[in-house]
């Protein structure tokens, strides 16, 4: 029997790649081609997309005018190590937009941009120690590698590494808290705060929302120690509001990542924030003792400068984030109505723009809570989905502005198809 393309596919990746894929998704499932809120994999099976690349593709595949911006672009030019007005011009454009960004320096992954603002932070306060969240995810360095998926409870603060190879002394500088518990987060800075340079956190951790007075606790109790306040906004920013989570929540952090939308579809990063801490990046100001060195062969892109300037001039038009949220909520909406009708336990968590269902009777207000929600049923659930041609990670539905009536419809006879198969045996 002859095989088919994906399976052809699956062979020779296996030969080349670790695992057989490229350890971000399924690699059973091979991507051919992507046009608006649709996929087709390589057997020309047609899926909904909820993936959207992980997020950046927010106006959908392929959008027309990205397109053009892109094509001319090519012609000009496809990198220059050197600074370029196309990158300058979307730095401004992030700087209007962002609250807390006054100066804002590239890179190209939402790790690295984790990573420089966790060093900018150590080099500012001169201290070493990072606050970061059980639970929260802050790209694939050695610090953000800690205490992000564990398998085990562990006392607070330890950190448990997640991954082989990282050294125990990077625990040392880690603290862990449980996300939305304000009690926890005082004591702990009161224990620490001489020794501390900055709390990371995403201010939507995951899917869970902040506790009501979560991150304005965060910002007064940071301010009046002298630590610094970074909202990773790699996911959020551009997302949750044009002005991302710190709009959308009014608290302002010292610094904030930045990513997928900022690149429309394209590799960019950037971190973002005060003048005086981004200050660091510069040798002339602030010496060689207090310098923090960065640079990026691929840092500023030119292609990904002008997908992400006219990607954001796309969402700053009437009426795309109503639109953006009204999409989300359609889905939301199909969610609760057939797993209530069909008597699963569930819980909704996150915001209309990025959001999943927990199989859980209880609330969902950390990571601990998260993981009590059945991830079997969970796993399943997504199965069947993928049956009926809805596209999705493990844990997120990510809204496109491409959705049309169609698309909501098939997603909503795939949950009403899935939320009626879940319990069958």
């Amino acid at each position: 029997m002859e095989k088919k393309a994906q399976e052809l596919w699956q062979s020779r990746a296996a030969e080349v790649l670790p695992a057989g894929g490229f350890g971000n998704f399924d690699p059973n499932i091979i991507i051919k081609k992507g046009k608006g809120a649709r996929v087709w994999d390589e057997d020309g099976n047609e899926y909904v997309d909820f993936l959207i690349g992980s997020g950046p593709m927010i106006l959908g595949h392929g959008h027309p005018e990205v397109i053009e911006a892109v094509t001319e672009q090519l012609g000009k030019g496809m990198t220059f190590f050197a600074t370029n007005a196309q990158a300058i011009e979307l730095a401004e454009e992030i700087c209007k937009a962002v609250p807390c960004a006054e100066q804002l320096r590239y890179v190209s992954t939402g790790s690295e941009a984790d990573m420089y603002a966790m060093r900018l932070a150590r080099a500012h306060t001169q201290r070493d120690k990072i606050i970061k969240f059980e639970g929260g995810y802050h790209g694939m360095s050695a610090e953000s590698l800690m205490s992000l998926a564990p398998s085990r409870s562990q006392n607070f603060p330890l950190a448990i590494p997640d991954s082989a190879g990282i050294p125990d002394s990077v625990r040392d500088d880690i603290l862990i808290a449980p996300f939305n518990d304000i009690d926890f987060f005082k004591s702990l800075v009161d224990e620490h705060s001489a020794e501390v340079a900055a709390v990371i956190l995403e201010p939507l951790q995951r899917l869970i929302p902040p506790a009501e007075g979560f991150l304005e606790t965060l910002r007064s109790e940071t301010k009046k120690r002298g630590i610094l306040l970074i909202f990773d906004e790699v996911v959020t920013g551009f997302r949750l509001a044009y002005g991302g989570a710190q709009e959308h929540y009014g608290v302002v952090p010292d610094l904030c990542t930045l990513g997928k939308v900022i690149g429309g579809g394209f590799p960019l990063a950037a971190v973002a924030g005060k003048t005086e801490v981004m200050a660091h990046f510069d040798r002339d100001k602030v010496g060689d003792d207090k310098h923090t060195y960065q640079i990026g062969t691929l840092s500023g892109n030119p292609i990904a400068a002008v997908a992400g300037l006219k990607t954001m001039e796309i969402l700053r038009r009437p009426g795309s984030y109503d639109l953006f949220r009204k999409n989300g909520q359609t889905v939301i909406d199909s969610l609760r109505e057939q797993l209530s009708h069909a008597g699963i336990d569930h819980q909704i968590v996150g915001d209309p723009v990025l959001f999943d269902v927990v199989f859980s009777d209880a609330s969902v207000s950390n990571y601990r809570d998260f993981i009590r929600g059945d991830s079997v049923k969970a796993k399943r659930f997504n199965l069947l989905l993928r049956e009926k041609g809805i596209l999705k990670p493990e844990s997120k539905f990510y809204v496109s502005l491409a959705l049309d009536k169609k698309d909501l419809s098939q997603t909503a006879e795939a949950i009403n198809y899935a939320s009626s198969n879940l319990l069958r045996v």
